[in-house]
C-alpha cells in the first residue's frame, strides 16, 4: 500500500483533524507522514508524536496580510518547500495526500497536484479557507459537515465527547469557554450575567484563559459567587459533560465537540475570523434551532434571557445524530486505507 501524507495546520482547528485521522490510521497499522510548518502550532502538537513515520516542518509563512514584497518572499519559500515535498513523496513512495488546510498545507498540496497524487481535503468551517478553495477542483473529495455533496459529513471528534453525551432537560450549570488564551468578550459577558445566573441557583464553570484569569478571579470573589474558574483544564471534556449550556466562540472543533456532547450553546463568533467563518459555523446550528448566535458587538446583558427561555431538551435532543463517532474512520475508509 502506498504511503499517505497528512498535511496542514497552523492552528488547533486544523491540527485536531490531522490528529484524529492519524490516530485512525495508527489503529489500522499505518504510520503516515506529516508535512507542516515550523512557524505555527504544528511542532507543538506533533513534534514528539510517534504515530508518524516521519515529520517535516517547513520554514514557511502565510501570504495573507503582507505587502507585495512579503507575499513574494512567502510564496518563494512555499514553492521551495513544494520542491522538497516532491522529493519526499518520491523517497517515501507516497500515493495519497490528505490536507486539513491552512497555509502549512500549501507545499504538500502543490506537490500532490504536480505529481498527480490522490489528493483529499478536509474543510472544517462553513466558509472554505482560501487554500482549500484554491485547490478544491483538484481534490478527489472534500470532506465537510457543511457541504451537501461531501462523501463524509461526520466531523472527526474524540470518542470521549460522544461517551459523555446526554440530553439536557434543565439548566443547572453554565460553562463559559474562552479558550486557553481567553476571549475577553466572553469573560466580559460572564461578568454581566453571572449575578443573574447565581440568583437562579445556576452553577458556573469558567475557562477564562491566562490573560483575564486574575480579573475574573477577583470579580467572582467580590461578587460572592463560587464559580469553578481555571485557565486551562487537561480534561475539559469532563467539565463540558457537567454543564447544561455553554457560552463560547464558534471555532469548528469547539462547536462540533459540543454537538457530540449534545450541549446547546450561545455562540459569540470571533469577529476577525477569516471569511467570518465562525459566524457561519454557528449559523448552521442556529438555523436549525439548535443553538443561538449573537455577534460580539451586539452582545447584551439581556441575551441571558435566551438561556432562560430555551427549550433545552429539544435543542439537546436535536444535536444528537448530527455527527456520528466514526468520522475519522469513514474518512480513512473512503481514502482506501
Amino acid at each position: 500500500m502506498k504511503q499517505i501524507v497528512i498535511t496542514g495546520g497552523g492552528t488547533g482547528g486544523h491540527l485536531s483533524i490531522a490528529r484524529a485521522v492519524k490516530e485512525e490510521l495508527n489503529r489500522r497499522g499505518v504510520r503516515p507522514l506529516f508535512l507542516g510548518s515550523a512557524t505555527g502550532q504544528d511542532r507543538d502538537w506533533f513534534g514528539e508524536d510517534e504515530g508518524f513515520s516521519e515529520k517535516y516542518f517547513f520554514d514557511i509563512r502565510s501570504v495573507v496580510d503582507k505587502g507585495v514584497l512579503g507575499k513574494v518572499q512567502s510564496m518563494a519559500k512555499i514553492l521551495q518547500a513544494a520542491g522538497k515535498s516532491s522529493s519526499i513523496f518520491r523517497k517515501e513512495g507516497v500515493g495519497t495526500v490528505f490536507s486539513v488546510g491552512g497555509y502549512a498545507a500549501a507545499p504538500a498540496t502543490i506537490a500532490a497536484i504536480m505529481k498527480r497524487k490522490d489528493f483529499y481535503i478536509h474543510e472544517q468551517n462553513a466558509v472554505m479557507g482560501r487554500l482549500n478553495a484554491l485547490f478544491a477542483k483538484s481534490a478527489k473529495a472534500i470532506f465537510s459537515p457543511y457541504l451537501e455533496d461531501s462523501p463524509v459529513k461526520d466531523y472527526p471528534v474524540s470518542d470521549i465527547f460522544f461517551q459523555n453525551a446526554r440530553v439536557r432537560t434543565v439548566i443547572k450549570t453554565v460553562i463559559f469557554l474562552g479558550g486557553s488564551q481567553g476571549a475577553t468578550a466572553i469573560n466580559d459577558f460572564a461578568r454581566k450575567i453571572a449575578p443573574l445566573l447565581h440568583e437562579r441557583g445556576i452553577g458556573i464553570i469558567h475557562q477564562s484563559g491566562k490573560r483575564d484569569f486574575e480579573k475574573m478571579q477577583r470579580f467572582y470573589r467580590e461578587a460572592g459567587i463560587d464559580a469553578e474558574l481555571f485557565v486551562f483544564h487537561k480534561k475539559l471534556h469532563e467539565k463540558i459533560a457537567e454543564a447544561d449550556f455553554a457560552i463560547c466562540r464558534a471555532g469548528a472543533s469547539t462547536l462540533w465537540e459540543l454537538v457530540a456532547s449534545q450541549l446547546p450553546a450561545l455562540y459569540v463568533p470571533y469577529p476577525f475570523a477569516a471569511g467570518d467563518h465562525q459566524y457561519y459555523n454557528a449559523k448552521y446550528l442556529a438555523d436549525r434551532g439548535l443553538s443561538f448566535v449573537v455577534r460580539q458587538d451586539a452582545l447584551q446583558k439581556e441575551d441571558v434571557q435566551k438561556i432562560f427561555d430555551a427549550d433545552i431538551a429539544r435543542m439537546s435532543e436535536g444535536l444528537k445524530g448530527l455527527i456520528s463517532p466514526d468520522g475519522a474512520a469513514k474518512i480513512v475508509d473512503y481514502m482506501g486505507y
